[in-house]
Formats: C-alpha cells, structure tokens, sequence
C-alpha cells in the first residue's frame, strides 16, 4: 500500500524542477504558478506570479467554462468572448431553414433581440478551489474495488453537498495525479445565456474540416454571448426580466498585436490529458482505440449526411453534432498519426521499464495489480465506446434511458444517487430533454442506432449483453424491423410527453408506457451491471494509481524534469511565445497569417466561400488601427507553443501584460497527439487574433455598440 505521507514531498520536488522544464510544457494548476515565479519572468511575464494563484480574483475570474469549452468576460455586462465552435449549439438551436444563423450570422439589434441559448447550455464562474484530500481519503484507507470506490464516492457527494447549501453555486470535487490529491471547486452556475455576434459560418467555420488541425490557418473562430441573472442579481433560468450578469472581472482588450518571440499565456478548461498513464495504456490507444473511433465516428458521419441529404430541416438540426463527429474523428486520426511518427509506445514502454527498475521495491505490489486492472477493462473498450455512443449520439433513445434511470436513482435518498441524478442536476436534465425537438430527425436518429448497433451486432460474444441482444435482435433484418416499430409507435418527439414523463421520473414514479420506455427498463438493468464492474475496476486503479504516481515523480527527478497533472477539465494555465513551426524538412511556417490568405485559398465554394462582404472589405484594404504595422495588412490567425488539449477551445490568449490578444481554437496537425505525448518540436496552438475580431465588427459585420462597450476603437 502507498504511504502518502511521502507525496507532498515529490510534489514539491516536481515544481523546484520546473525551471529546467520547456516553458511551453505543462498545463498547471493556478495554485503552482507562484512557485513558477522565475520561469515565469524569464518568459517574459510582466505581472505578479502570485495574483494568477487565486482563482476568484483577476484576471483568471474573468475565464469561465462555457458549454463544452471555455470563455472569458470582456465587458463589464456580462459580454462573453468564446469561439464559433464552442457555441455552434447556441446558434444551431437559433436556426431554421428560413432564418439560418449558422450560415448568415447573427448580430443582436440591441439587448432585446439577444437569443436565449438552448436549455441545457451553461457558463461555470470558478468562485473557490480548495484542497480536501484528507476529507476524500478519510474513509477509503483499507479498502478495495467497489468499497473504495464507493467510499470516494460518497466523500466527494458530501463535499459537493456541504458546498452547495449556500445555493446559486456549482460545486465538484476534481480528482489531481491519479487518486493522490482532491481539490473541491465551486462555481456559479449560469443557466441563462444568449446569443449576441456570431459570424456566418464562412468566417467562423472558414475551411471547415479541410482546415480543420491545420496550419496556416484563416478563420474567424469566435462568437459573443451575454450571460444574465435574475434582477436580485443571482443565477435564474431565461426571464425578459433579468439583467446582464455582472462578473468580477473582464478581460481587456489589447490594442497592439502579437509578434514573433512575444511572450503569450492562456487560461483555460483543457479537457483531458493522458500523459502519465501506463505503458500499456499507451499501446491501447495506438493498437486499439484510435483506430476504432476514427472508423466509428466516420461512419457516423456518412450516416448523418446521407439521412439528411435531401432534407434542409434535418442538416440544420444534426449541423451541431456533424461538426463535433467530424473534428473527434479528425482529432483521433491526427493522435494516431502523431504518435506512430514519435514513436510513443516504443518510448514510453523504455521509460517505464527503466522508471519499474528504479521504484522503491514497496510500491511494486501495487504497481503490478493496477496493470491487472488496467487489462480488464481494455478487453470490453469498443463494446463500452457503442453502448455509450447509442446514448450520447440519439436524441429520443437517450431521453428514454435518461427518464429510467431518473426513475431508479429518484427513488434512493440523494446523497445515494449516482452523480448526474441528484437534485442538484434536475434543472440541467429538464433542459437536455427540452431542446430534443431542435437536434432531433426520426430518419436520422434511426439510421445512426443502426449503424451503432450494426457494429455491436458483429462484436464477439465476450462482449455482448443479453438485454442488448434481446432488444434489437442478433441480424440486421431484426434490427431494422425493431427499429421501426419504435420510432412509428413512440410518442417521445413530443415534448409534453417528455416532460410528463420527467415529472413522475424525479419522483421516482411509474412512467407512462411508450415503445421506447418500455425498451429502456431491461437496457437501464444492464448498464447498471456494467456500471457495477466499472465501479469496481476504477475503485482499483483510484487505490493503486498513485503508487504508480509516486513512482513517477521519483524518476522524473532523477530525469531533472516536472510533474504536473494531467488536464480533467479544470482551470489551467499554460505560458510560452508566439513561435513559428517547421514540421518538416525544409518546411517552414510563418506564426502569423493575413487576409490575403483567406483570398488566396476562396474558391466561392463551399468550405472556401468567403463572404461577399468579407472579400470587398479586404480589397478595399481599409484596415485603420487594427493593421500590423510591420505588414501593413489584416491579420487572421496566429501560432504560439502553448499548451492546450481539447477544451481549451474559447480560451483567452494573453500578452506579458495580462491583456487580451487571442483566442484559442486549434492545434496543428503534428500535435493532436499532444494529449498523450508532449513534443516541443511540433506542439502549437492556433488562435483568432483579435485585431481580426475587431476588423470584422468595425468594417465587414459592423458592431460599433458591442467594440465600445469593450473598450477599443470601432474604427
């Protein structure tokens, strides 16, 4: 068993090395930039390391999650900065065949005519970080698999519990180094947000998946929003009434651009990191995983094109999630290529061999069981990716399996629900169910279920589950004949149906009969028997993870190298510089790219379809104060090598003096597999240069109101 008591020790160690670590390298922890101060100067910051150390004080009270990404404040009305694609479902969910935002753009004629963001989106306000490790572990210490895991569990409900007595606060509990180290985070929780700029989506979406991961680069990624609270100025749902939230900080906005070697450093919610996992699981992901979802989301992909080619209603309600399978499943063949050309598995196997050789004998136990655990979970990966896909990728099944499983857990006492299904998580559930109506085509949803189930028809029986089986037939003929009959009979399309059922759900009641209903009682009884392994499988890893942690951090200090946790979508801060790349021999790229870019690639076709608007304004040259004095023309985009991961998209980019200058959107095609393997040869960032930002609202789509009231120059 792991003596934690040695740990903070290793940590401490991990951060005395970081000054002999790249600047570029390393997503850390507000907490730790204080003890990043020189690294931090000699980077070139101008500002205090100690004030990016508190969350709830500027500038990182101005960064905030936003949907599935990040945002930032730039005004002191709530105006939230983000990109296109974070908030595609806010402007997809304002569209419709007649008035398409998605295509035409969208600026707000005045406060009134923002437009309320689909129910179930939110903007998180961090307020409080707060180390709890001793509260989480109190009661796991002894235990294993499922009791360890239902012991963490429990803890962490508790915590959250406590936090959110206060009301009007979201509240989490973030698990840091793998099972070593817990940090409870409360945020304010926004729930009405509206829709205020967005580009059209030849500006915000210019090059679309051809572009996509690529570099140079000339797209307008980023779209305004405006969060509002209730006029006692707390969190409420959507109300003409309410008022423009008021947050503690906002960002401002430089009035200089970047330049090649400036220092740059970004805030952020970056997703998920995998750069201390195993060996093995490193040689899972290059053998296994990313080939299946690269083959899995294109084919979802087909699918949804092919239902809703002949059907504008449709590719104007499925326009938000192609554009999501489309950059998952670029994501995924980019990793996959990325770490096949550094070679990871080899590399990382050797580095772990030679870290096992040097680990203090004690941690050896532990070690070797989680790389049991770690291979029993492995042998059901892809039948777990589709049971998960059937859910998360369909509207009417999802809601169907949704009001089940609120049935079951609305039955314990809350703080026994499984998380998701408390309380506290009704108002987020009652939304998902609200906007199925604008996401949801009978034809595509069908046609999707059965190119999932299609492929777990051909699984081997190892991983096949009965109920699963029984439900949709083991031949296609019977899946399609199933599915038929579902989606003729089900009455789930309708939203009043949906809700009355919810209703009853969240009271633990008996719910109305429906075709899809009754399916999803002996699906909800399976995934629960899933659940309960997983359960069990995590509660191992959870107790025998940090052993392999601590392992790790005595021979990166042997190495002279820095620990720092792996991204779980907590606020993060990454510094570096604009940099050029040279992904190749004789192959270089300048940091920075022009209009004359976005000229150069338009071909009036689709997905290099520049506005009529944009293309004049351009060969008018009228630039005025946001031209690059040294190339005397508009530029677009920019590169830095700061380090990002999925999630970080909307994330502020800021100058040595805390000031605005981009926005984070992409990476380059040689580091999508940064989230597994770090190389400061190729990993960048690309971001919407805000002079672009404020071209576009002051000369191309004119917002003179909306560059006011962030304070530059609508000129």
């Amino acid at each position: 068993m792991l003596c934690r008591k040695t740990l903070p020790a290793a940590l401490a160690l991990g951060l005395t090395l970081a000054a002999g670590a790249h600047a570029d390298e390393g997503m850390w922890m507000p907490t730790q930039l204080p003890e990043l101060a020189k690294p931090l100067k000699a980077a070139g910051f101008k500002g205090d390391p100690a004030d990016l150390a508190n969350v709830t004080a500027p500038p990182l009270s101005a960064v905030v999650r936003a949907g599935g990404g990040t945002g930032s404040f730039v005004s002191a009305d709530g105006l939230l900065l983000t990109n296109h694609h974070v908030a595609m479902g806010v402007i997809q969910y304002n569209s419709s065949p007649e008035h398409n935002l998605i295509d035409n753009g969208f600026i707000a004629q005045g406060r009134s005519d923002e437009r309320a963001a689909n129910p179930d989106f939110r903007v998180l306000v961090t307020t409080g970080f707060d180390k709890v490790t001793d509260e989480v572990l109190r009661d796991a210490r002894g235990k294993t698999g499922r009791a360890y895991f239902e012991a963490v569990d429990r803890a962490s409900k508790q915590l959250v519990a406590d936090c959110e007595k206060e009301g009007n606060v979201r509240c989490s509990v973030a698990d840091m180094y793998y099972g070593t180290d817990f940090y409870r985070i409360r945020q304010l929780e926004l729930s009405d947000v509206r829709l205020v700029y967005a580009p059209p989506r030849a500006i915000g979406n210019y090059g679309d998946e051809i572009d996509n991961f690529m570099w140079p680069r000339h797209t307008g990624d980023f779209t305004l929003l405006r969060a509002y609270v209730g006029k006692d100025g707390k969190p409420a749902p959507y109300s003409a009434d309410n008022v423009p939230y008021q947050p503690p900080a906002h960002l401002k906005m430089a009035i200089d651009g970047p330049r090649t070697g400036d220092y740059a450093m970004l805030a952020g919610y970056p997703g998920i990191t995998y750069r201390h996992r195993t060996a093995a699981e490193f040689a899972g992901q290059i053998d296994a995983v990313l080939p299946r979802r690269v083959a899995v989301f294109q084919q979802m992909i087909d699918t949804i094109e092919a239902a809703s080619a002949s059907d504008a209603q449709a590719r104007t309600r499925y326009a938000a999630q192609l554009q999501s399978l489309k950059n998952n499943r670029k994501r995924a063949a980019g990793e996959l290529e990325g770490l096949l050309r550094s070679d990871a598995k080899a590399q990382r196997a050797a580095d772990e061999a030679a870290m096992l050789k040097a680990t203090d004998r004690r941690y050896q136990g532990d070690i070797q069981a989680l790389f049991g655990s770690l291979s029993q979970g492995a042998a059901v990966g892809e039948r777990d990716l589709l049971l998960d896909l059937l859910s998360a990728q369909s509207q009417l099944l999802r809601s169907a399996l949704t009001l089940e499983r609120l049935r079951i857990e609305s039955a314990k006492p809350d703080a026994e629900r499984d998380s998701g299904y408390q309380q506290r998580d009704l108002a987020l559930i009652e939304g998902t169910l609200k906007q199925v109506q604008r996401r949801y085509s009978p034809a595509v949803e069908k046609a999707l279920l059965t190119t999932l189930l299609t492929r777990y028809q051909q699984l081997p029986d190892a991983q096949r589950v009965p109920e699963f089986d029984a439900a949709f037939g083991r031949t296609p003929a019977a899946l399609a004949k199933t599915l038929d009959t579902l989606y003729a009979g089900t009455r789930l399309g309708d939203e009043a149906e949906r809700l009355s059922r919810f209703a009853a759900a969240k009271q633990g009641k008996a719910l109305a009969r429906d075709p899809l209903v009754d399916l999803a009682g002996p699906l909800v009884a399976a995934q629960l028997r899933l659940d309960d392994e997983r359960k069990t499988r995590e509660g191992e890893q959870l107790r025998l993870r940090p052993a392999y942690m601590q392992a790790l951090f005595a021979w990166r200090a042997e190495q002279g190298r820095a620990v720092y946790p792996d991204a779980n979508r907590t606020l993060r801060i990454s510094y570096g510089k604009v940099e050029a790349l040279s992904p190749r021999d004789a192959v270089h790229f300048d940091p920075v790219t022009t209009v004359a870019g976005i000229v150069g690639k338009n071909t009036n076709a689709y997905p290099f379809d520049a506005p009529k608007p944009l293309l004049a304004a351009i060969a008018k040259g009228d630039f005025g104060s946001t031209a690059d004095p040294v190339l005397n023309t508009q530029t677009v985009n920019f590169l830095t090598n700061l380090d990002t991961t999925g999630g970080n998209s909307g994330s502020p980019v800021l100058n040595a003096k805390g000031e605005l200058i981009g926005l984070n959107f992409d990476s380059n095609w040689e580091s999508v597999s940064a989230s597994w393997w770090f190389d400061p040869r190729y990993k960048r960032a690309v971001h919407v240069d805000m002079r672009y930002l404020r071209w576009l609202l002051a000369k191309v789509y004119p917002a003179p109101a909306l560059l006011q009231e962030m304070g530059v120059p609508a000129e």
